[in-house]
């Protein structure tokens, strides 16, 4: 889809009429600059939108959810520059070659390892997110609120979660993940970035108008006293919504104009457009529901609401065409992984190929979806891929601006203060990642 974005704006200005070479290049380079920007957008947007009206009453309120994104911002957009930087000294054209060009191979294996980690916790959430949205569409056709002498009248077994959830992997997910190549993912990344705009307008919409929807009802008075812990709680969540660092490098690969002050322009920007989406979500979810929001932002709405039903189709359709991509990446970094460079360069049997492809697939869909099964809410996951993708944003990224003020001709004082950023952005990361595995943790060891 990028490729034909770019070609199509480039006839276009072709076609267009005679103009001065130096405005017919500054058009192509806005042109491009766009292109990127909305690139960069389709890689952060998804699933971790939902989540965001939560983590805003997690974090104690407007004022405390808000200022932990703007201090987050200067990791996310600092984390984009380096990596392009780093990409652009290295000339590799993936996360894990840069990091492993850059950092050494012991620290490009780990990047591998957190890789496949990431992958597969993102692969659970997408499940959770499918689940929550199938539960809510079942409501919708079969709603419990149909009251008996003996109460509430269960609701068939054939639209229970587990069981329709189980039947869409089976019947859907297997047949679209198992391909060696998946052709309609150029579609999918534009479907996922509506999905999001669509949610942040209804949830807005919403707010105004919820004196007039009788499904809902005034938020209650917030009770939650703002704290250091509740704060820094939230900053997996955001680690997860903002999370683009990984196609970030492949992107910056992909464009025309390299030019460092050009992705630094194209990285504040996607990454302040993601920040007004994100907090609209997050706003007005958790103006509108108050401590009651649930960790699905969409799970709170009533079933029967129309334009919530066509917000659930499309996050769900979405997801279910991106899961065989996460699916792809994932089986090929674990190729990566376990196989050797040198067996990795010799030809494999189509009938080797395709059965280790298909055993793969199989177990990938199979364990994530046991684990959705059993997850209570998108919260509990979102927490553990927050912390593995403060490997991504803040830790990996150090490491390669510390690594590379070794090499880099530069004035003592300019070295010192990036050597000392960098430091600083692995040692967040180590918290950011600490703390979000122990708070996941302590609240396994609750639950038990």
């Amino acid at each position: 889809m990028v490729l034909l974005v770019v070609t199509h704006g480039q006839c276009l200005l072709s076609r267009s009429a005679p103009e001065p070479s130096a405005s017919l290049a500054l058009v192509s380079h806005l042109a491009l600059a766009v292109v990127a920007v909305f690139i960069m957008l389709k890689s952060a947007l998804g699933a971790g939108l939902l989540n965001f009206p939560w983590a805003f009453n997690r974090a104690g309120g407007i004022v405390p959810a808000v200022l932990v994104e703007l201090g987050s911002l200067v990791f996310l957009v600092s984390g984009l520059v380096v990596l392009g930087y780093a990409s652009s000294l290295s000339t590799q054209s993936t996360y894990q070659g840069v990091i492993r060009e850059v950092c050494g191979t012991a620290v490009g294996k780990l990047c591998e390892v957190c890789f496949i980690l990431n992958l597969f916790m993102i692969s659970v959430a997408f499940l959770r997110v499918v689940g929550d949205q199938l539960e809510k569409l079942s409501d919708s056709f079969y709603p419990n609120s149909m009251l008996s002498a003996e109460g509430p009248s269960p609701q068939p077994w054939y639209v229970d979660q587990r069981f329709t959830l189980s039947v869409l992997c089976v019947l859907v997910i297997f047949p679209l993940s198992v391909p060696k190549e998946i052709g309609f993912q150029k579609y999918s990344s534009i479907l996922g970035t509506l999905a999001a705009c669509y949610l942040t307008v209804v949830i807005v919409i919403k707010y105004y108008l919820q004196v007039e929807s009788p499904g809902l009802r005034q938020p209650p008075h917030t009770t939650r006293t703002p704290s250091w812990a509740s704060m820094f709680s939230v900053i997996p969540t955001i680690c997860f919504g903002f999370q683009c660092h990984e196609a970030c490098v492949a992107i910056y690969s992909s464009m025309r104009n390299r030019n460092f002050t050009h992705w630094v322009a194209v990285s504040v920007l996607s990454m302040l457009i993601c920040l007004l989406i994100y907090t609209l979500t997050g706003l007005y979810g958790y103006l509108t529901f108050g401590e009651d929001v649930a960790a699905d932002i969409l799970m709170s709405y009533p079933g029967n609401d129309a334009v919530v039903i066509v917000a659930r189709l499309l996050f769900g359709i979405s997801i279910v065409t991106i899961y065989p991509i996460v699916v792809l990446l994932g089986r090929s970094v674990v190729r990566d992984v376990c196989v050797s460079p040198k067996r990795r360069a010799m030809p494999v049997a189509e009938a080797s190929e395709r059965r280790t492809r298909v055993a793969l697939t199989v177990s990938w869909i199979a364990t994530t979806l046991v684990i959705a099964l059993f997850v209570p809410d998108i919260g509990k996951v979102i927490g553990l891929i927050g912390g593995i993708s403060a490997f991504f944003i803040f830790i990996f990224p150090g490491l390669c601006l510390v690594c590379m003020m070794g090499t880099e001709a530069i004035g003592p004082r300019r070295r010192a203060a990036l050597v000392t950023w960098g430091i600083l952005s692995v040692l967040c990361g180590a918290f950011v990642c600490g703390q979000s595995t122990a708070s996941a943790a302590m609240e396994l060891l609750h639950r038990t």
